[in-house]
Protein backbone atom coordinates (compact mmCIF):
# COMPACT_ATOMS: atom_id res chain seq x y z
CA UNK A 1 0.00 0.00 0.00
CA UNK A 2 0.94 3.49 -0.75
CA UNK A 3 0.17 7.02 0.48
CA UNK A 4 0.46 8.49 3.78
CA UNK A 5 -3.41 9.65 4.01
CA UNK A 6 -6.04 7.53 6.30
CA UNK A 7 -8.61 6.04 4.18
CA UNK A 8 -11.26 7.99 5.76
CA UNK A 9 -9.46 11.03 4.39
CA UNK A 10 -9.27 9.38 0.41
CA UNK A 11 -12.85 8.31 0.33
CA UNK A 12 -14.20 11.54 1.63
CA UNK A 13 -11.66 13.15 -1.41
CA UNK A 14 -13.16 10.53 -3.74
CA UNK A 15 -16.90 11.37 -2.37
CA UNK A 16 -16.17 14.95 -3.50
CA UNK A 17 -15.34 14.15 -6.45
CA UNK A 18 -18.79 12.67 -7.70
CA UNK A 19 -22.29 13.72 -7.36
CA UNK A 20 -22.51 11.31 -4.40
CA UNK A 21 -26.73 12.98 -4.23
CA UNK A 22 -27.03 11.70 -7.73
CA UNK A 23 -25.83 8.20 -7.44
CA UNK A 24 -27.80 8.02 -3.90
CA UNK A 25 -31.19 8.77 -6.09
CA UNK A 26 -29.82 5.81 -8.58
CA UNK A 27 -29.04 3.60 -5.42
CA UNK A 28 -32.51 4.62 -3.87
CA UNK A 29 -34.68 3.90 -7.35
CA UNK A 30 -32.86 -0.03 -7.41
CA UNK A 31 -34.13 -0.24 -3.60
CA UNK A 32 -37.45 1.19 -4.63
CA UNK A 33 -37.37 -1.96 -6.73
CA UNK A 34 -36.34 -5.03 -4.38
CA UNK A 35 -38.95 -3.09 -1.59
CA UNK A 36 -41.65 -3.32 -4.14
CA UNK A 37 -40.82 -6.94 -4.88
CA UNK A 38 -41.30 -8.22 -1.29
CA UNK A 39 -44.52 -6.58 -0.54
CA UNK A 40 -46.26 -6.23 -3.85
CA UNK A 41 -47.42 -10.01 -3.29
CA UNK A 42 -48.81 -9.93 0.33
CA UNK A 43 -52.42 -8.48 -1.16
CA UNK A 44 -52.49 -11.00 -3.91
CA UNK A 45 -52.39 -14.19 -1.92
CA UNK A 46 -56.26 -14.70 -1.59
CA UNK A 47 -56.32 -13.90 -5.46
CA UNK A 48 -53.27 -16.30 -5.61
CA UNK A 49 -54.32 -19.26 -3.42
CA UNK A 50 -58.10 -19.42 -5.15
CA UNK A 51 -56.00 -19.78 -8.71
CA UNK A 52 -53.11 -22.30 -8.42
CA UNK A 53 -54.77 -24.03 -4.97
CA UNK A 54 -51.08 -24.36 -3.34
CA UNK A 55 -51.05 -26.55 0.12
CA UNK A 56 -50.53 -23.81 3.23
CA UNK A 57 -46.76 -25.22 2.95
CA UNK A 58 -46.70 -24.16 -0.60
CA UNK A 59 -48.55 -20.85 -0.07
CA UNK A 60 -45.56 -20.20 2.58
CA UNK A 61 -42.47 -20.75 0.50
CA UNK A 62 -44.61 -18.71 -2.68
CA UNK A 63 -43.95 -15.60 -0.09
CA UNK A 64 -41.09 -16.95 1.77
CA UNK A 65 -38.49 -18.19 -1.31
CA UNK A 66 -37.49 -14.59 -2.20
CA UNK A 67 -36.35 -13.24 0.87
CA UNK A 68 -34.79 -16.79 1.84
CA UNK A 69 -32.68 -17.39 -1.25
CA UNK A 70 -31.73 -14.00 -1.26
CA UNK A 71 -30.87 -14.03 2.61
CA UNK A 72 -28.58 -17.29 1.54
CA UNK A 73 -26.67 -15.88 -1.18
CA UNK A 74 -25.88 -12.28 -0.05
CA UNK A 75 -22.66 -13.57 1.05
CA UNK A 76 -21.76 -15.23 -2.07
CA UNK A 77 -22.61 -11.69 -3.81
CA UNK A 78 -21.47 -9.42 -1.70
CA UNK A 79 -17.96 -10.94 -1.94
CA UNK A 80 -17.72 -11.72 -5.33
CA UNK A 81 -18.86 -7.75 -6.28
CA UNK A 82 -15.62 -6.90 -4.33
CA UNK A 83 -13.63 -8.90 -6.83
CA UNK A 84 -15.10 -8.79 -10.16
CA UNK A 85 -16.93 -5.05 -9.40
CA UNK A 86 -20.18 -4.40 -7.96
CA UNK A 87 -21.61 -2.39 -10.78
CA UNK A 88 -20.78 -5.15 -12.84
CA UNK A 89 -23.04 -7.76 -10.60
CA UNK A 90 -25.21 -4.83 -9.87
CA UNK A 91 -26.31 -4.71 -13.84
CA UNK A 92 -26.59 -8.78 -14.14
CA UNK A 93 -28.93 -8.48 -11.07
CA UNK A 94 -31.06 -6.14 -12.65
CA UNK A 95 -31.37 -8.26 -16.00
CA UNK A 96 -31.83 -11.65 -13.79
CA UNK A 97 -34.84 -9.77 -11.80
CA UNK A 98 -36.49 -8.70 -14.84
CA UNK A 99 -35.88 -12.09 -16.69
CA UNK A 100 -37.50 -14.12 -13.52
CA UNK A 101 -40.33 -11.15 -13.44
CA UNK A 102 -41.45 -12.87 -16.55
CA UNK A 103 -41.21 -16.46 -16.02
CA UNK A 104 -43.60 -15.23 -13.00
CA UNK A 105 -45.98 -13.71 -14.95
CA UNK A 106 -46.74 -16.81 -16.46
CA UNK A 107 -46.60 -18.98 -13.61
CA UNK A 108 -49.14 -21.64 -13.71
CA UNK A 109 -48.25 -23.82 -11.39
CA UNK A 110 -47.51 -23.35 -7.83
CA UNK A 111 -44.09 -24.94 -8.45
CA UNK A 112 -43.45 -22.66 -11.04
CA UNK A 113 -44.23 -19.59 -9.24
CA UNK A 114 -42.03 -20.70 -6.34
CA UNK A 115 -39.21 -21.18 -8.62
CA UNK A 116 -39.61 -17.58 -10.04
CA UNK A 117 -39.34 -16.05 -6.68
CA UNK A 118 -36.44 -17.99 -5.76
CA UNK A 119 -34.92 -16.73 -9.14
CA UNK A 120 -36.07 -13.05 -7.89
CA UNK A 121 -34.29 -13.59 -4.50
CA UNK A 122 -30.91 -14.44 -6.63
CA UNK A 123 -31.58 -11.19 -8.73
CA UNK A 124 -32.01 -9.68 -5.43
CA UNK A 125 -28.97 -10.91 -3.55
CA UNK A 126 -26.59 -9.46 -6.61
CA UNK A 127 -28.31 -5.80 -6.27
CA UNK A 128 -28.49 -5.22 -2.08
CA UNK A 129 -24.97 -5.54 -1.84
CA UNK A 130 -23.78 -4.48 -4.87
CA UNK A 131 -26.03 -0.52 -4.26
CA UNK A 132 -24.85 -0.89 -0.44
CA UNK A 133 -21.30 -1.01 -1.42
CA UNK A 134 -21.63 2.10 -3.47
CA UNK A 135 -23.33 4.34 -0.65
CA UNK A 136 -20.69 3.38 1.86
CA UNK A 137 -17.95 4.55 -0.36
CA UNK A 138 -19.48 7.86 -1.29
CA UNK A 139 -20.58 8.72 2.53
CA UNK A 140 -17.92 8.20 4.39
CA UNK A 141 -18.74 10.80 6.79
CA UNK A 142 -20.64 9.38 9.47
CA UNK A 143 -23.14 12.73 9.84
CA UNK A 144 -24.07 12.23 5.85
CA UNK A 145 -24.02 8.36 6.06
CA UNK A 146 -27.02 8.91 8.65
CA UNK A 147 -28.81 11.62 6.06
CA UNK A 148 -28.17 8.73 3.62
CA UNK A 149 -29.75 5.81 5.49
CA UNK A 150 -32.62 8.13 6.42
CA UNK A 151 -33.44 8.60 3.24
CA UNK A 152 -32.50 5.27 1.95
CA UNK A 153 -35.00 3.61 4.85
CA UNK A 154 -37.54 6.61 3.84
CA UNK A 155 -37.44 5.11 0.09
CA UNK A 156 -37.83 1.27 1.45
CA UNK A 157 -40.73 2.67 3.22
CA UNK A 158 -42.04 4.19 -0.31
CA UNK A 159 -41.98 0.91 -1.49
CA UNK A 160 -44.03 -1.54 0.93
CA UNK A 161 -46.44 1.44 1.42
CA UNK A 162 -46.63 1.46 -2.50
CA UNK A 163 -46.35 -2.42 -3.01
CA UNK A 164 -49.64 -3.35 -1.05
CA UNK A 165 -51.75 -0.04 -3.17
CA UNK A 166 -50.22 -0.59 -6.13
CA UNK A 167 -50.53 -4.94 -6.17
CA UNK A 168 -54.17 -4.43 -4.71
CA UNK A 169 -55.32 -2.30 -7.78
CA UNK A 170 -53.48 -4.51 -10.21
CA UNK A 171 -55.01 -7.43 -8.34
CA UNK A 172 -58.40 -5.84 -8.25
CA UNK A 173 -58.55 -4.89 -11.99
CA UNK A 174 -56.06 -7.55 -13.43
CA UNK A 175 -55.38 -10.59 -12.39
CA UNK A 176 -52.65 -11.93 -9.67
CA UNK A 177 -49.83 -12.12 -12.08
CA UNK A 178 -50.00 -8.50 -13.07
CA UNK A 179 -48.48 -7.29 -9.97
CA UNK A 180 -44.76 -8.77 -11.21
CA UNK A 181 -45.35 -7.03 -14.84
CA UNK A 182 -44.37 -3.88 -12.76
CA UNK A 183 -41.24 -5.14 -12.30
CA UNK A 184 -40.63 -5.12 -16.25
CA UNK A 185 -40.60 -1.20 -17.22
CA UNK A 186 -38.72 -0.17 -14.15
CA UNK A 187 -35.70 -2.91 -14.97
CA UNK A 188 -36.18 -1.44 -18.54
CA UNK A 189 -35.59 1.94 -17.37
CA UNK A 190 -33.00 1.59 -14.22
CA UNK A 191 -30.55 -1.25 -16.13
CA UNK A 192 -29.04 1.54 -18.48
CA UNK A 193 -29.42 4.57 -15.99
CA UNK A 194 -26.93 2.47 -13.87
CA UNK A 195 -24.87 1.38 -16.62
CA UNK A 196 -24.61 5.33 -17.30
CA UNK A 197 -24.49 6.66 -13.48
CA UNK A 198 -22.92 4.42 -11.27
CA UNK A 199 -18.76 4.54 -10.85
CA UNK A 200 -17.60 1.11 -10.59
CA UNK A 201 -16.23 0.11 -7.15
CA UNK A 202 -14.50 -2.75 -5.67
CA UNK A 203 -12.87 -3.96 -2.80
CA UNK A 204 -9.50 -5.59 -1.19
CA UNK A 205 -8.06 -7.68 -3.64
CA UNK A 206 -5.75 -9.02 -0.84
CA UNK A 207 -5.96 -13.25 -0.80
CA UNK A 208 -7.79 -15.16 -3.06
CA UNK A 209 -11.61 -15.15 -2.75
CA UNK A 210 -13.02 -17.98 -0.45
CA UNK A 211 -15.74 -20.16 -2.81
CA UNK A 212 -16.12 -22.92 -1.10
CA UNK A 213 -16.58 -20.58 2.30
CA UNK A 214 -19.15 -18.51 0.33
CA UNK A 215 -21.08 -21.87 -0.84
CA UNK A 216 -21.13 -23.19 2.60
CA UNK A 217 -22.27 -19.99 4.00
CA UNK A 218 -25.41 -20.31 1.05
CA UNK A 219 -26.09 -23.70 1.91
CA UNK A 220 -26.05 -23.78 6.16
CA UNK A 221 -28.18 -20.81 6.09
CA UNK A 222 -30.96 -22.56 3.39
CA UNK A 223 -30.91 -25.68 5.29
CA UNK A 224 -31.49 -24.01 8.70
CA UNK A 225 -34.47 -21.94 7.22
CA UNK A 226 -35.94 -25.17 5.53
CA UNK A 227 -35.38 -27.20 8.77
CA UNK A 228 -37.50 -24.61 10.66
CA UNK A 229 -39.94 -24.06 7.82
CA UNK A 230 -40.87 -27.80 8.22
CA UNK A 231 -40.98 -27.61 12.30
CA UNK A 232 -43.53 -25.09 11.70
CA UNK A 233 -45.35 -26.80 8.96
CA UNK A 234 -46.18 -29.40 12.10
CA UNK A 235 -43.12 -31.83 11.35
CA UNK A 236 -42.18 -33.00 14.65
CA UNK A 237 -38.11 -32.51 16.04
CA UNK A 238 -36.90 -35.52 15.33
CA UNK A 239 -39.13 -35.99 11.99
CA UNK A 240 -36.11 -36.49 9.23
CA UNK A 241 -37.81 -34.15 7.09
CA UNK A 242 -37.26 -31.73 9.51
CA UNK A 243 -34.09 -33.02 11.58
CA UNK A 244 -31.89 -33.64 8.73
CA UNK A 245 -31.40 -30.21 6.88
CA UNK A 246 -32.07 -27.99 10.07
CA UNK A 247 -28.62 -31.07 11.36
CA UNK A 248 -26.62 -30.28 7.89
CA UNK A 249 -27.37 -26.22 7.96
CA UNK A 250 -26.02 -25.96 11.41
CA UNK A 251 -23.14 -28.06 10.54
CA UNK A 252 -22.22 -26.24 7.21
CA UNK A 253 -22.17 -22.98 9.18
CA UNK A 254 -20.25 -24.09 12.75
CA UNK A 255 -17.75 -25.23 9.85
CA UNK A 256 -17.86 -21.56 8.02
CA UNK A 257 -17.27 -19.95 11.27
CA UNK A 258 -14.17 -22.17 12.30
CA UNK A 259 -12.93 -21.79 8.22
CA UNK A 260 -13.24 -17.93 8.36
CA UNK A 261 -11.09 -17.86 11.75
CA UNK A 262 -8.39 -19.88 10.11
CA UNK A 263 -8.16 -18.14 7.02
CA UNK A 264 -5.98 -15.07 6.59
CA UNK A 265 -8.25 -13.55 4.28
CA UNK A 266 -11.97 -14.41 5.52
CA UNK A 267 -15.09 -13.51 3.60
CA UNK A 268 -16.52 -12.51 7.43
CA UNK A 269 -14.19 -11.53 10.24
CA UNK A 270 -15.99 -13.23 12.67
CA UNK A 271 -14.21 -11.45 15.55
CA UNK A 272 -16.56 -8.47 14.66
CA UNK A 273 -19.35 -10.51 16.66
CA UNK A 274 -17.09 -10.01 20.00
CA UNK A 275 -17.87 -6.78 19.71
CA UNK A 276 -21.01 -5.81 22.05
CA UNK A 277 -22.33 -2.95 19.94
CA UNK A 278 -22.16 -5.27 16.84
CA UNK A 279 -23.20 -8.42 17.53
CA UNK A 280 -26.57 -6.70 19.62
CA UNK A 281 -27.27 -4.53 15.99
CA UNK A 282 -27.60 -7.70 14.61
CA UNK A 283 -29.34 -9.35 17.05
CA UNK A 284 -31.83 -6.37 17.04
CA UNK A 285 -32.33 -6.39 12.98
CA UNK A 286 -33.51 -10.34 12.70
CA UNK A 287 -36.19 -9.35 15.71
CA UNK A 288 -37.23 -6.53 14.71
CA UNK A 289 -37.86 -8.01 10.90
CA UNK A 290 -39.08 -11.12 12.24
CA UNK A 291 -41.90 -8.58 13.89
CA UNK A 292 -42.64 -6.88 10.79
CA UNK A 293 -42.89 -8.92 8.29
CA UNK A 294 -44.80 -11.88 9.82
CA UNK A 295 -47.34 -9.55 11.14
CA UNK A 296 -47.85 -7.60 7.79
CA UNK A 297 -48.68 -11.12 6.01
CA UNK A 298 -51.29 -12.13 8.52
CA UNK A 299 -52.26 -8.22 8.73
CA UNK A 300 -53.21 -8.40 5.03
CA UNK A 301 -55.33 -11.85 5.62
CA UNK A 302 -57.18 -10.10 8.54
CA UNK A 303 -57.91 -7.32 6.41
CA UNK A 304 -59.11 -9.02 3.37
CA UNK A 305 -60.51 -12.46 4.86
CA UNK A 306 -61.96 -11.53 7.83
CA UNK A 307 -63.10 -7.85 7.20
CA UNK A 308 -63.70 -8.27 3.58
CA UNK A 309 -61.55 -5.54 2.00
CA UNK A 310 -61.00 -5.54 -1.36
CA UNK A 311 -57.39 -6.07 -2.41
CA UNK A 312 -57.40 -2.19 -3.18
CA UNK A 313 -58.91 -1.26 0.33
CA UNK A 314 -56.23 -3.58 2.06
CA UNK A 315 -53.51 -2.01 0.31
CA UNK A 316 -54.40 1.72 1.03
CA UNK A 317 -55.19 0.99 5.25
CA UNK A 318 -51.59 -0.35 5.34
CA UNK A 319 -50.80 3.15 4.16
CA UNK A 320 -50.28 4.84 7.61
CA UNK A 321 -47.57 1.65 8.53
CA UNK A 322 -45.30 2.62 5.48
CA UNK A 323 -46.00 6.77 5.97
CA UNK A 324 -44.92 6.20 9.29
CA UNK A 325 -41.91 4.65 8.54
CA UNK A 326 -40.89 6.85 5.87
CA UNK A 327 -41.09 10.02 8.66
CA UNK A 328 -39.36 7.54 11.31
CA UNK A 329 -36.67 7.03 8.29
CA UNK A 330 -36.18 10.88 7.64
CA UNK A 331 -36.21 11.87 10.80
CA UNK A 332 -33.86 9.42 11.61
CA UNK A 333 -30.30 11.22 11.80
CA UNK A 334 -32.08 13.56 13.96
CA UNK A 335 -33.23 11.12 16.40
CA UNK A 336 -30.28 9.15 16.93
CA UNK A 337 -28.29 11.98 17.18
CA UNK A 338 -30.71 13.36 20.23
CA UNK A 339 -31.25 10.17 21.91
CA UNK A 340 -28.10 7.93 20.89
CA UNK A 341 -28.14 4.70 20.06
CA UNK A 342 -29.43 2.66 23.01
CA UNK A 343 -32.10 4.84 23.69
CA UNK A 344 -33.43 4.96 19.94
CA UNK A 345 -33.70 1.43 19.03
CA UNK A 346 -34.29 0.60 23.07
CA UNK A 347 -37.63 2.78 22.89
CA UNK A 348 -38.30 2.07 19.63
CA UNK A 349 -38.82 -1.78 20.19
CA UNK A 350 -40.86 -0.49 22.98
CA UNK A 351 -43.27 1.47 20.94
CA UNK A 352 -43.64 -1.43 18.58
CA UNK A 353 -44.46 -3.92 21.50
CA UNK A 354 -47.29 -1.34 22.65
CA UNK A 355 -48.48 -1.38 19.29
CA UNK A 356 -48.77 -4.95 18.61
CA UNK A 357 -50.61 -5.33 21.87
CA UNK A 358 -53.02 -2.84 21.41
CA UNK A 359 -53.92 -4.61 17.56
CA UNK A 360 -54.92 -7.39 20.14
CA UNK A 361 -58.05 -5.47 20.64
CA UNK A 362 -59.16 -6.24 16.99
CA UNK A 363 -62.10 -8.72 15.97
CA UNK A 364 -64.40 -9.75 13.68
CA UNK A 365 -65.48 -6.43 13.10
CA UNK A 366 -63.81 -3.11 11.27
CA UNK A 367 -62.38 -1.03 14.19
CA UNK A 368 -60.19 1.51 11.06
CA UNK A 369 -59.31 4.35 14.22
CA UNK A 370 -57.83 1.47 16.24
CA UNK A 371 -55.97 -0.08 13.27
CA UNK A 372 -54.68 3.41 11.81
CA UNK A 373 -53.20 4.18 15.16
CA UNK A 374 -51.87 1.10 16.08
CA UNK A 375 -50.25 0.75 11.58
CA UNK A 376 -48.85 4.23 12.71
CA UNK A 377 -47.50 3.28 16.22
CA UNK A 378 -45.65 0.41 14.58
CA UNK A 379 -44.48 1.34 11.15
CA UNK A 380 -42.84 4.06 13.26
CA UNK A 381 -41.16 1.69 16.23
CA UNK A 382 -40.13 -0.53 13.83
CA UNK A 383 -38.25 1.75 11.38
CA UNK A 384 -36.81 3.59 14.45
CA UNK A 385 -35.63 0.46 15.48
CA UNK A 386 -34.25 -0.42 12.52
CA UNK A 387 -32.36 2.55 11.42
CA UNK A 388 -30.39 2.48 14.64
CA UNK A 389 -29.15 -0.93 14.86
CA UNK A 390 -28.03 -0.24 11.15
CA UNK A 391 -26.36 2.90 11.60
CA UNK A 392 -25.04 1.39 14.67
CA UNK A 393 -23.45 -1.53 13.40
CA UNK A 394 -21.99 -0.27 10.64
CA UNK A 395 -20.44 2.67 12.58
CA UNK A 396 -18.99 0.12 15.21
CA UNK A 397 -17.28 -2.24 12.87
CA UNK A 398 -13.95 -1.41 11.81
CA UNK A 399 -13.40 0.39 8.46
CA UNK A 400 -11.70 -2.36 7.05
CA UNK A 401 -14.02 -4.75 7.49
CA UNK A 402 -17.55 -2.75 6.22
CA UNK A 403 -17.69 -5.09 3.15
CA UNK A 404 -18.22 -7.83 5.58
CA UNK A 405 -20.46 -5.60 8.21
CA UNK A 406 -22.56 -4.73 5.83
CA UNK A 407 -22.95 -8.35 4.46
CA UNK A 408 -23.95 -9.65 7.68
CA UNK A 409 -26.61 -6.69 7.98
CA UNK A 410 -28.51 -7.86 5.15
CA UNK A 411 -28.31 -11.54 5.78
CA UNK A 412 -29.44 -10.78 8.97
CA UNK A 413 -32.48 -8.79 7.83
CA UNK A 414 -33.56 -10.87 5.05
CA UNK A 415 -33.10 -13.83 7.25
CA UNK A 416 -35.30 -12.14 10.11
CA UNK A 417 -37.54 -11.66 7.15
CA UNK A 418 -37.82 -15.12 6.32
CA UNK A 419 -37.87 -16.65 9.62
CA UNK A 420 -40.84 -13.90 11.02
CA UNK A 421 -42.85 -15.58 7.92
CA UNK A 422 -42.16 -18.98 9.29
CA UNK A 423 -42.41 -18.88 12.76
CA UNK A 424 -45.30 -16.41 13.34
CA UNK A 425 -47.45 -18.00 10.15
CA UNK A 426 -46.25 -21.55 12.23
CA UNK A 427 -47.80 -20.29 15.33
CA UNK A 428 -50.81 -18.49 13.51
CA UNK A 429 -51.44 -22.09 12.17
CA UNK A 430 -51.16 -23.87 15.33
CA UNK A 431 -53.60 -21.69 17.11
CA UNK A 432 -55.81 -22.08 14.51
CA UNK A 433 -55.81 -25.17 13.44
CA UNK A 434 -57.31 -26.48 17.34
CA UNK A 435 -60.40 -23.93 16.96
CA UNK A 436 -61.76 -26.46 14.50
CA UNK A 437 -61.72 -29.41 16.02
CA UNK A 438 -65.54 -28.95 16.87
CA UNK A 439 -66.88 -29.16 13.72
CA UNK A 440 -67.16 -32.81 13.30
CA UNK A 441 -69.28 -33.30 16.16
CA UNK A 442 -71.48 -30.76 14.95
CA UNK A 443 -72.12 -32.58 11.29
CA UNK A 444 -69.25 -30.95 9.01
CA UNK A 445 -67.75 -34.10 7.06
CA UNK A 446 -64.03 -35.08 8.52
CA UNK A 447 -62.22 -34.63 4.89
CA UNK A 448 -64.01 -31.10 4.91
CA UNK A 449 -62.43 -30.16 8.28
CA UNK A 450 -59.06 -31.19 7.19
CA UNK A 451 -58.95 -29.08 4.48
CA UNK A 452 -60.31 -26.19 6.59
CA UNK A 453 -57.62 -26.48 9.07
CA UNK A 454 -55.14 -25.46 6.82
CA UNK A 455 -55.90 -21.73 6.13
CA UNK A 456 -58.93 -19.38 6.52
CA UNK A 457 -58.75 -19.05 2.48
CA UNK A 458 -59.31 -22.89 2.08
CA UNK A 459 -61.77 -23.10 5.06
CA UNK A 460 -63.81 -20.52 3.11
CA UNK A 461 -63.72 -22.33 -0.11
CA UNK A 462 -64.34 -25.41 1.30
CA UNK A 463 -67.31 -23.36 3.17
CA UNK A 464 -68.45 -22.47 -0.18
CA UNK A 465 -68.71 -26.05 -1.33
CA UNK A 466 -70.38 -27.22 1.32
CA UNK A 467 -72.89 -24.45 1.06
CA UNK A 468 -76.18 -24.46 3.14
CA UNK A 469 -76.47 -24.15 6.88
CA UNK A 470 -72.73 -26.68 7.31
CA UNK A 471 -70.85 -23.99 4.92
CA UNK A 472 -72.45 -21.21 7.01
CA UNK A 473 -71.26 -22.94 10.30
CA UNK A 474 -67.71 -24.24 8.47
CA UNK A 475 -67.30 -20.55 7.48
CA UNK A 476 -68.14 -18.95 11.39
CA UNK A 477 -66.19 -21.16 13.16
CA UNK A 478 -63.10 -20.85 10.47
CA UNK A 479 -63.01 -16.99 11.27
CA UNK A 480 -63.35 -16.95 15.04
CA UNK A 481 -60.32 -19.28 15.26
CA UNK A 482 -58.42 -17.02 12.55
CA UNK A 483 -59.22 -13.85 15.02
CA UNK A 484 -58.43 -16.61 18.13
CA UNK A 485 -55.58 -17.38 16.59
CA UNK A 486 -54.00 -13.83 15.34
CA UNK A 487 -54.45 -12.65 18.78
CA UNK A 488 -51.76 -15.27 20.42
CA UNK A 489 -49.74 -14.50 17.52
CA UNK A 490 -49.92 -10.83 18.16
CA UNK A 491 -49.00 -11.79 21.81
CA UNK A 492 -46.04 -13.81 20.92
CA UNK A 493 -44.85 -11.10 18.54
CA UNK A 494 -44.84 -8.25 21.45
CA UNK A 495 -42.88 -11.01 23.87
CA UNK A 496 -40.09 -10.83 20.97
CA UNK A 497 -40.14 -7.50 20.56
CA UNK A 498 -39.76 -6.67 24.64
CA UNK A 499 -37.15 -8.94 24.25
CA UNK A 500 -35.06 -6.75 21.89
CA UNK A 501 -36.03 -3.95 24.11
CA UNK A 502 -33.82 -5.56 26.92
CA UNK A 503 -30.73 -6.73 24.24
CA UNK A 504 -30.84 -2.81 23.30
CA UNK A 505 -29.18 -2.04 26.68
CA UNK A 506 -25.83 -3.10 25.52
CA UNK A 507 -25.69 -0.51 22.48
CA UNK A 508 -23.53 2.63 23.43
CA UNK A 509 -25.73 5.23 25.36
CA UNK A 510 -24.23 7.92 22.56
CA UNK A 511 -23.62 8.10 19.01
CA UNK A 512 -19.57 8.19 18.53
CA UNK A 513 -17.81 9.01 15.82
CA UNK A 514 -14.29 7.37 15.44
CA UNK A 515 -10.98 9.78 14.43
CA UNK A 516 -11.35 11.37 11.18
CA UNK A 517 -14.73 11.01 11.29
CA UNK A 518 -17.50 14.13 11.58
CA UNK A 519 -20.28 14.42 13.68
CA UNK A 520 -22.57 17.20 14.16
CA UNK A 521 -22.44 19.24 17.53
CA UNK A 522 -25.03 17.38 18.95
CA UNK A 523 -22.66 14.86 19.37
CA UNK A 524 -20.11 16.21 22.05
CA UNK A 525 -22.90 15.64 24.62
CA UNK A 526 -21.49 14.58 27.92
CA UNK A 527 -21.15 11.31 29.11
CA UNK A 528 -23.22 10.10 31.78
CA UNK A 529 -21.67 11.85 35.38
CA UNK A 530 -19.28 14.32 33.37
CA UNK A 531 -20.84 17.79 33.80
CA UNK A 532 -23.25 19.31 32.22
CA UNK A 533 -21.14 22.24 31.00
CA UNK A 534 -18.20 20.37 30.00
CA UNK A 535 -18.09 18.96 26.42
CA UNK A 536 -17.06 15.71 25.84
CA UNK A 537 -13.33 16.28 24.44
CA UNK A 538 -12.46 14.01 21.55
CA UNK A 539 -10.17 11.19 21.70
CA UNK A 540 -6.68 11.80 20.00
CA UNK A 541 -6.52 9.97 16.37
CA UNK A 542 -4.02 7.22 16.60
CA UNK A 543 -1.05 7.32 14.21
CA UNK A 544 -2.30 7.55 10.26
CA UNK A 545 -1.88 3.90 8.48
CA UNK A 546 -0.90 4.44 4.83
CA UNK A 547 -4.15 2.84 2.93
CA UNK A 548 -4.78 1.75 -0.57
CA UNK A 549 -5.48 4.45 -2.72
CA UNK A 550 -8.99 5.22 -3.91
CA UNK A 551 -11.04 7.12 -6.48
CA UNK A 552 -14.55 7.72 -7.06
CA UNK A 553 -14.94 9.14 -10.57
CA UNK A 554 -18.43 10.19 -11.18
CA UNK A 555 -18.71 7.66 -14.36
CA UNK A 556 -17.07 4.25 -14.51
CA UNK A 557 -13.42 3.78 -14.24
CA UNK A 558 -12.50 1.43 -11.50
CA UNK A 559 -12.37 2.43 -7.56
CA UNK A 560 -11.87 0.85 -4.70
CA UNK A 561 -14.38 0.82 -1.63
CA UNK A 562 -14.29 -0.10 2.32
CA UNK A 563 -17.86 -1.46 2.24
CA UNK A 564 -20.30 -3.99 0.74
CA UNK A 565 -23.59 -4.83 2.09
CA UNK A 566 -27.21 -2.80 2.99
CA UNK A 567 -27.17 0.16 5.63
CA UNK A 568 -30.96 0.22 6.07
CA UNK A 569 -33.88 -1.07 4.36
Amino acid sequence: MSGTTTAAARLRSAADGANRWVVLVVLCLSLLVVALDATVLHVAVPSLTEDLRPSATGLLWIVDAYPLVCASLLILFGTLGDRVGRRRVLLLGYGLFGAASLLAVSADTPAVLIAARALLGVGGAMIMPATLSILRQVFPDRRERALAIGVWTAVAAVGAATGPVVGGFLVQHFWWGSVFLINIPLMAVILPLGRWLLPESRGSQDGPWDVLGALMAAAGVLGVVLGVKRLGGGAALLDPVALVPLALGLALLILFVRRQKRRTHPLIDISMFARPAFSTAVGCIVLAMLALVGLQLIAVQYLQLVLGLSPLETGLRLLPLTFAAMAAGATGSYTLRRLGPRRMVGWGFVLTASSVLLLTSMGHHDRPALLTGAFVLLGFGLQTTLFGAYESMLSDAPAERAGGAAAIGETSYQLGAGLGIALLGSVMNAAYAPGLASLRDQGVPARAGAEASHSLGEAYQVAAELGGPLGDLLRSTARHAFVGGLHITLFVSAGLLLLGALAALRLPRAMECPPKEFCSEADTTPEAGAGADEPRVPAPAPPERPARRVTLPARREPAEATGSGRAAH
